[in-house]
């Protein structure tokens, strides 16, 4: 478990691409409005509505939750869900697909007419090139296979920004901000805006708590995790003969455990 300090260390060193970070910046609806534009520059977005960060979605006790990291309205009720994603998990767009049938689920009531789905927009932050192709952003829509020209027209787009790109493919407002994603300085004014508001943050006692004790929930739940792994693990050696020296062996192996904490699992295991 992360003493006091590290959790210090660890909270100082936060930047606008952890997605705790990003959620709670992104509540200031005049930064979020101006990403969504640099994001999406041909639509006219006059105003934000009741920005939420780490926004919870569950229809039911037996169904899979959703906590979405900005979810918004603009003034025509359009729907922006925006995450930061650091970590290539390798199944994005089949969570962006998820995420989408979640919303809608939430934009109409039973009954409810289906014209009254609004557009709606899924978009991940990747400092990674989730598609390899080099670009900073990839763009989906539903579009006829045999002819590009027709046009599902179902209001769902999902968008898929790349920091870690060298194309000159978007403007340089959102090039400002994807450098400033993959670590990069500028002179951007809303970049600037932006490290001025994660300093501020950092500063935020309510912030710095609600982050801490969520990291250390993580870790506890990490560390839970591990040790049914290992105790799992001796179960099945113990199950075919192998002496505890094999089992402590496999365990540093497995586990990458130091010999003396493999040991005391062997040891905390047959008590």
């Amino acid at each position: 478990m992360k003493n006091q300090t590290e959790l210090n260390t660890i909270w100082e060193s936060l930047r606008i691409s952890n997605d705790f970070m990003f959620g709670k910046i992104m509540q200031d609806a005049e930064l979020c409005k101006e990403l969504l534009q640099r994001i999406l520059p041909d639509l006219e977005i006059d105003h934000i509505e009741y920005p939420e960060a780490q926004k919870s979605i569950r229809l039911d006790v037996d169904a899979k939750s959703v906590r979405l990291d900005v979810y918004v309205r603009d003034g025509k009720g359009t729907v922006y869900d925006i995450e930061m994603q650091v970590v290539d998990t390798k199944e994005l767009p089949k969570r962006s697909r998820h995420y989408q049938s979640m919303i809608d689920l939430q934009l109409i009531d039973k009954g409810e007419h289906y014209k009254r789905l609004k557009p709606s927009y899924i978009i991940f932050i990747c400092p990674f090139d989730l598609f390899e192709k080099g670009r900073h952003i990839y763009t989906f829509e539903n579009i006829c296979k045999k002819d590009n020209s027709v046009f599902l027209k179902d209001g769902a787009v999902k968008i898929f920004l790349n920091a870690d790109s060298g194309q000159d493919d978007v403007s340089k407002e959102l090039r400002a901000f994807l450098d400033y994603v993959a670590g990069k300085e500028s002179a951007d004014d809303f970049v600037q805006r932006l490290e001025k508001a994660v300093e501020q943050a950092r500063k935020n006692r309510e912030w710095r708590h609600e982050y801490m004790t969520l990291l250390m929930r993580d870790q506890e739940n990490m560390e839970k995790g591990m040790r049914k792994g290992i105790y799992g693990a001796i179960v099945m050696c113990r199950d075919f003969g192998a002496s505890d020296a094999e089992i402590v062996e496999k365990l540093q192996e497995k586990f990458h455990l130091s010999h003396e904490e493999a040991e005391q699992y062997v040891l905390d295991s047959a008590i």
